[in-house]
């Protein structure tokens, strides 16, 4: 027996050279945990509250390198495609026109011109992903409108003939729509994107029409914004959101939370010094949020037919930091429910994870099609949430296709790695063979039986 054997050769022994250190060892970490529970737990609420703001500071600064400049105006001229990053769920529905907006270098005139002939609707979004104004089609109808458009601290008097839209914050963000069906409209649709502008005040009121600056898009590859937030350090991004606080002030409405954040030693302006042990239960806080979101997310629960439909509080969330924070990782730039809704579900009707190894019908009766003024889509997502690659570069179906119903009026789509035969081909929306993938439905401009969940999504049907 050597001389380790014969150390450890009694219980006594053991307990004092192997079992005793362990205990002690685990008993630290416990009363560490005890004495930092709150931070913890605060860091938790904090990471939360303060995921949406810095996520759409990391949106801006890469739009700046894909998309173009601040100030201006990007008419995007086609659809994205697998290769698109910038923004989960991207929808094939709309052509965007967008721009990130320093409320603090105006304030602007955005110009809408009379549009009869498609459905739009031009949200403006502040730093914390609200919707604070959505001129467009279900508000002003085909008539079109001029705006002025300012930042919280503005006291200007408004130009006849301008409606007032003054954001809460300095950054604001317009992710607009305009109803596109499919390439071959292309040529229409970028004559009603012409129909918009974006100028400073003393511009419009000069009568100035800038011509576009030439900018060209960076080409090396950039990193997702979702990426980049997860490659921040704990310390950077509660110095991040504490910088960007400054000039995007929380509502008055976040004043309790704001407590709780002072006594984290986070306050707007000022860089957090913590110590080690602060970092590490701030960390700690920060990875039990993300871990419980993506549970959440996986665990879809409410579900009605395998579908979840985002709650009414989209776009305009109040204190529901928690609703919140999730859209701005799944779907950051929602539009209010009023004007777009969004079902999607993981799973089929009975439940089971929607792969595609299998084959799969989703069945419209004739009375049951979504209930839209405008339009609707169905579109696959990855695991990833973004767009599916396929050598049909088909990543939506709706009813602006070319569909086939059935003799009855009813519908099916078709979900499958491979084409159905004969005319159902027309009814076909690829996915990738044995991987996982999602579906996500948009109803624009929904009707009151959508909105008042009185008609839902059919269940996903597994045909295999």
């Amino acid at each position: 027996m050597n001389k380790k054997t014969k150390l450890l050769s009694s219980p006594a022994k053991r307990w004092r050279w192997v079992y005793g250190p362990i205990v002690l060892a685990s008993l630290a970490v416990l009363g560490f945990l005890y004495a930092k529970s709150e931070s913890i737990f605060l860091g938790a609420e904090a990471y939360i509250y303060g995921y949406p703001l810095v996520i759409m500071d990391l949106t801006r600064a890469q739009a700046a390198l894909s998309i173009g400049p601040e100030n201006e105006l990007r008419r995007v001229r086609k659809f994205p495609d697998a290769s698109f990053k910038d923004v989960v769920r991207p929808n094939v529905d709309t052509l965007y026109t967008t721009a990130f907006i320093d409320m603090a270098q105006g304030p602007w005139v955005f110009e809408m011109a009379p549009n009869t002939q498609r459905y739009e609707v031009m949200p403006f979004m502040d730093a914390w992903t609200n919707v604070y104004a959505a001129p467009g089609t279900r508000v002003a109808g085909t008539a079109g409108g001029k705006y002025l458009l300012v930042g919280p601290r503005w006291a200007g008097a408004t130009p006849v003939g301008l409606t007032l839209f003054r954001s809460p914050t300095q950054m604001a963000w317009l992710i607009g729509r305009t109803q596109t069906n499919a390439a071959a409209d292309y040529p229409l649709v970028h004559q009603l994107q012409d129909g918009l502008q974006l100028r400073h005040l003393t511009d419009w009121q000069a009568g100035v029409l800038k011509a576009p600056k030439p900018w060209q898009a960076t080409q090396a590859q950039l990193t997702p914004p979702s990426v980049q937030m997860k490659a921040l350090s704990t310390t950077e991004f509660f110095a991040r959101l504490a910088a960007l606080m400054v000039s995007n002030p929380p509502s008055a409405a976040d004043g309790p939370m704001m407590a709780k954040l002072r006594r984290l030693g986070l306050t707007p302006g000022q860089t957090p010094h913590w110590t080690v042990a602060d970092r590490w239960s701030l960390g700690l806080g920060r990875w039990i949020a993300d871990r419980k979101v993506s549970q959440e997310l996986s665990q879809a629960k409410n579900l009605i037919r395998g579908w979840s439909t985002p709650p009414a509080v989209l776009g305009n969330y109040g204190t529901s930091y928690n609703i919140r924070a999730v859209v701005a990782m799944v779907g950051l730039g929602a539009n209010l429910p009023e004007d777009a809704m969004y079902p999607s579900t993981r799973v089929d009707r009975t439940g089971e994870p929607l792969n595609g190894r299998h084959r799969y019908r989703l069945h419209f009766a004739a009375h049951e099609l979504p209930p839209v003024h405008a339009f609707w889509s169905v579109t696959a997502y990855g695991a990833d949430d973004f767009l599916i690659e396929n050598t049909s570069q088909r990543f939506a179906i709706g009813d602006r296709d070319a569909l086939t119903y059935n003799p009855d009026g009813s519908l099916d789509l078709w979900i499958q790695s491979t084409s159905p035969a004969g005319a159902s081909a027309s009814n076909w929306l690829p996915v990738k063979d044995g991987e996982p993938f999602l579906l996500n439905a948009r109803l624009y401009y929904p009707k009151a039986a959508a909105l008042t969940a009185t008609w839902g999504m059919p269940g996903v049907e597994r045909m295999d």
